[in-house]
């Protein structure tokens, strides 16, 4: 039974909500994405350069929203502040954009990316193992397996936040440690001395590289001669910005716990701390374990990992033929508790829409456990339909320029709502403002140009996934106006 005029419950603590922040960031990127960003700078040093820089904006970004958090300690995280510092149709562009593709994809390949290494485990759970051939769609045992993740965290969650906090703790605390572990045996057992200063001999050049066959011998070689960024600086921030599409990727969904801001204790404080104690933790692991791939994997083996999987590589360099198993154990754990951050968290924005009258009326109550089950059976169900898809992938490219969009709008939005609300109370003020925000603003948009020219068809098609949200958002007002 819904309860009507219930409200959340405040029940999850400091390091509930940090588990959130870290547990959702940490999904199956850091065992990938690496090879790309690699293939983009061709230098171990440019490939370090990469996630410090991510991770400098990650933590700015997180430390800026600490101060909308505390302003705005309520169900939705970002929906409410976009609304609050603009309109509510660009609070429901995001809400729109959320529910399309950015959240519910990002479900979706997580999902996948579980069955995909159990595949290692579990043979007959493979993408080449095709259940149905319908000619216009193949559905094979990775998506089924994926869909089964996605319904069972649903369930759980239903059955009220205790139990997918239990989840998330649970999965995050071993996903860290087993990261760690991953790190110093790499450093401990894999490293080799003659690899690593190979790597950082020439660790500063710049090049894009490429495999080819010269004879019976394959080779590495470089799409453009490697030039210093001086020599070449406009050509360097484009490919740097093609480069960061995997690693900000990677680090997204720090803001997830804003979105359950109702359910957690003192928000107006554990937020902000939650989300720099989570991205500072995910930062460091994630460039420790590249320092670590660059101490056991040449940088060609890095950029040419077996299908981009290049913490399997290095696995196997650290305990042999079993490092294939270690990883596959490592992200079935990695994405299972991702997946559960954020179908717990994502289901709170579509309440906070309903409540405001732009969502399905019914999905704006809660069960009799306190949380929006049908909030979470509707994310579920289009999560389903995107892992049946098979453009989960592409959707994501599409969307990282998107979701860099709103977080500029976002962190501008402090600048306006110090300028319209000077009085407004304020627990708690975003860390070097105005220079670290407005330094944050700068980068993301110049991320965001760079995108366009580098990656125009990615770029275009993710904001047109916001501009349809325009019609439906006055569609939407029209039906609640009439009621």
């Amino acid at each position: 039974m819904a309860q009507e005029g219930a409200s959340f419950k405040p029940t999850l603590g400091l390091l509930d909500a940090t588990m959130i922040v870290a547990g959702s960031m940490i999904g199956s990127g850091i065992f990938i994405v690496s090879s790309d960003i690699a293939r983009n700078v061709g230098s171990a040093g440019w490939l370090i350069f990469v996630w410090l820089l991510t991770g400098f904006m990650t933590l700015t970004a997180a430390l800026s929203y600490g101060e909308l958090s505390a302003m705005y300690p309520k169900a939705g995280g970002q929906y409410v502040y976009l609304k609050e510092a603009y309109n509510p149709l660009i609070g429901f562009l995001y809400g729109w954009s959320f529910f399309a593709v950015i959240q519910t994809g990002t479900i979706a390949a997580v999902g996948v990316a579980f069955s995909k290494f159990a595949a290692y485990i579990f043979p007959s759970l493979s993408e080449k193992n095709i259940l149905i051939d319908a000619g216009y769609i193949q559905i094979s045992s990775a998506q089924l397996v994926a869909i089964l993740v996605v319904v069972i965290l649903s369930f759980i969650n239903t059955r009220g936040v205790k139990e997918g906090k239990l989840i998330q703790t649970t999965f995050t605390l071993a996903k860290l440690l087993a990261l760690f572990g991953l790190i110093v045996f790499g450093f401990l057992i894999g490293a080799k001395a003659g690899i690593w200063d190979a790597n950082w001999a020439d660790a500063w050049s710049f090049g894009k590289l490429a495999k080819t066959e010269a004879g019976d011998e394959l080779v590495y070689v470089g799409e453009t001669v490697k030039k210093t960024f001086y020599e070449n600086w406009p050509a360097i921030i484009g490919a740097l910005s093609a480069a960061m599409v995997g690693s900000v990727f990677s680090s997204d969904a720090w803001n997830n716990v804003t979105f359950i801001a109702g359910e957690i204790k003192r928000p107006e404080k554990n937020i902000g701390l939650s989300l720099f104690l989570g991205t500072l933790i995910v930062t460091i692991i994630y460039v420790s374990a590249n320092l670590m791939y660059t101490a056991v994997l040449p940088i060609n083996e890095i950029a040419f990992a077996q299908d981009d999987r290049v913490a399997v590589a290095a696995s196997q360099n650290i305990f042999g033929s079993v490092g294939t198993i270690v990883i596959a154990l490592m992200i079935m754990v990695s994405t299972f508790g991702c997946n559960n951050g954020l179908i717990l968290s994502g289901a709170r924005v579509y309440y906070t829409m309903a409540k405001d009258g732009l969502f399905f009326s019914s999905v704006g109550r809660l069960n009799k456990n306190g949380v929006p089950a049908k909030a979470l059976w509707i994310q579920c169900a289009w999560a389903s339909l995107l892992c049946l898809s098979g453009k989960y992938g592409d959707l994501l490219d599409y969307v990282v320029f998107v979701v860099l969009i709103f977080y500029v709008l976002t962190i501008l939005g402090i600048f306006k709502l110090r300028r319209s609300h000077p009085d407004a109370p304020r627990p708690y003020k975003a860390f070097g403002y105005p220079i670290l925000p407005a330094l944050y603003i700068l980068l993301a948009t110049a991320m965001c140009f760079a995108l366009l020219y580098t990656k125009p068809k990615f770029a275009s098609f993710g904001l047109l996934i916001v501009l349809i949200g325009i019609p439906i958002y006055y569609l939407a007002v029209a039906r609640r106006s009439e009621k």
